[in-house]
């Protein structure tokens, strides 16, 4: 799964495949975390805009007040679950990140660890959203990402983002189909694991 991602100056870094942004500024976000506002890309008949959507979809057949909202969505069930099945056919969104956090567990701790493109470059996550609301799709983890988790976003290239984002084409086939970026890992502080922490410290390497 992934439930944490750092994202920084957002328009600059997406100005070539974006339009216009609405709402959203340059900024720095080292602790990205579901029910947050965040930026996303979404398709118009005039063009790609990046704006903000709160990260965790509460369906519409729910007990709203019950129901925790739905951070992710699986790729190899996506087509199958009455909550998104409609969402990757009419409503997809691409999610941006610099990278993003994820957890190994040993024995009785869990240590975090900060992803990010091999080549350095921004990560487009593919999502789905409602409304005001998205989550991200991920699927099985590489095999490096798997030592650490076996989920991960499943993040596309810059060149195929429009291509998903084109309601045309089976969204799900395409993401299984599509070359995935290489991603890189290492360990950092536990101080990401509080939300309130937010500053660049977060994605420090930890020498071992």
């Amino acid at each position: 799964m992934c439930g944490r991602y750092v994202i920084t100056n957002p328009v600059s870094k997406t100005k070539k495949i974006v339009k216009s942004a609405i709402n959203v500024i340059d900024k720095e976000n080292y602790n990205a975390h579901p029910y947050q506002e965040l930026p996303v890309i979404k398709r118009y008949t005039n063009g790609n805009t990046i704006e903000n959507l709160k990260w965790g979809i509460v369906p519409s057949w729910s007990k709203k007040k019950e129901f925790k909202p739905l951070i992710n969505a699986r790729l190899e069930t996506i087509d199958e679950k009455v909550s998104f099945k409609k969402l990757i056919k009419l409503t997809r969104c691409v999610a941006v990140a610099d990278g993003f956090y994820e957890w190994k567990r040993e024995d009785k701790n869990k240590i975090p660890h900060y992803f990010l493109r091999e080549d350095k470059k921004i990560m487009y996550m593919a999502g789905i959203y409602v409304n005001s609301e998205f989550c991200l799709i991920t699927e099985e983890a590489t095999q490096n990402v798997s030592d650490i988790h076996h989920r991960q976003p499943l993040v596309l290239n810059e060149n195929d983002v429009n291509r998903y984002l084109n309601l045309e084409l089976d969204g799900s086939s395409f993401l299984k189909e599509c070359k995935k970026p290489k991603l890189q890992f290492y360990e950092i502080s536990r101080n990401v694991n509080k939300p309130t922490n937010n500053n660049i410290s977060l994605i420090q390497k930890i020498s071992n």
